[in-house]
């Protein structure tokens, strides 16, 4: 078959495969001719060629049948059938058991989630555990995808950035209501780069190794899923900012009588971690060197900041304070 109208699509031999998989060739072989797992690309020259969405499948499967799955019942899947097989929970050995809840997470584009699923890459990050529930092969077919359940992070690749994609991505989060996106590119113009930033997306440009790639996942994780959880907080996704600079400051000019300076305090703390939080984003969006350090950074002062918000809301509870944006200055009465 001829190749040429193919040019805009990543295609790969069966060793470069075999080698992204960690899945033998004797293997991918087999799954091919014996159980019809995939339709390579011939060229003139009777080489196999293999598309993205194969390197997806042969991921799953392999996945799939370590936990069991016979390949004959699951080699004529197709990737969304597999994906929701491989997302069901399936026995886990006690001793094996790891603290707190998998981070769900959306992935726009297939080779960023070939990457995500491989098991080299989850072994980087560490304590923290990610559930992909979603793979989309770019930004047009998300826009008007209904995701299986509400992913907490969004993880979107794409090759070239300009405004329209900004747009497409803000659109796609506001959709969806995802607490933390990280978008990763080869080429935009710095004006929107920056713009992006400023709109709170984690933003890096390629080559990006794995170890990189999962400092910044880490980064949008609690430390601790577990003692987190002990708090009140929902998930191991640190939440983004619930009260503005504006809502805080009024809060912190209220006085009260039964907790003294709490309100005050407490709103303070807040908007000091928010913006340390801040300043630690900017410096993992710049600097790749020190990237683990902001990554851990972050994590902490974006889950500190979070623990307190929820503390604010107790406080406000007990005393009356409006916390809604814009509400007049609400005191007890009685308050000093």
């Amino acid at each position: 078959m001829n190749t040429s109208a193919l040019t805009s699509t990543a295609l790969y031999r069966i060793g470069a495969v075999s080698k992204t998989t960690g899945i033998p060739v004797s293997t991918l072989r087999i799954w091919e001719t014996r159980y019809g797992a995939f339709t390579p690309v011939k060229t003139e020259g009777k080489q196999r060629l293999f598309a993205e969405h194969d390197v997806s499948k042969a991921l799953l499967l392999k996945q799939l049948s370590q936990n069991g799955h016979a390949i004959s019942t699951i080699a004529n899947l197709d990737l969304a059938q597999l994906r929701r097989m491989n997302n069901q929970p399936h026995p886990t050995p006690q001793s094996l058991a790891v603290p707190g809840q998998p981070v769900s997470l959306a992935v726009v584009g297939l080779s960023m989630a070939n990457r995500i699923e491989s098991k080299k890459f989850a072994a980087g990050l560490k304590q923290n555990r990610i559930k992909v529930t979603d793979v989309l092969v770019d930004l047009a077919t998300a826009a008007n995808a209904e995701l299986a359940q509400q992913p907490q992070v969004l993880l979107v690749k794409v090759n070239t950035l300009q405004t329209a994609v900004h747009t497409d991505i803000q659109a796609l989060i506001n959709t969806h209501q995802f607490a933390q996106t990280i978008v990763v590119y080869n080429f935009a113009p710095e004006s929107v780069v920056q713009a992006m930033k400023f709109s709170g997306l984690i933003v890096r440009r390629e080559p990006i190794s794995d170890i990189e790639l999962a400092e910044l996942l880490q980064s949008v994780l609690f430390v601790d899923p577990a003692r987190a959880q002990e708090f009140g907080t929902k998930g191991a996704v640190i939440a983004a900012r619930k009260y503005s600079d504006a809502t805080l400051s009024r809060v912190a000019g209220i006085s009260t009588n039964v907790l003294c300076e709490c309100p005050r305090h407490v709103a303070e703390l807040i908007a000091q971690l928010a913006s340390f939080e801040e300043y630690s984003q900017e410096c993992l969006n710049r600097n790749a060197e020190d990237a683990h350090l902001h990554a851990y950074l972050r994590s902490i002062s974006g889950s500190a900041r979070s623990l307190f918000e929820n503390a604010l809301e107790k406080i406000a509870a007990h005393e009356g304070i409006d916390l809604r944006e814009g509400a007049a200055t609400n005191q007890r009465q009685g308050a000093v």
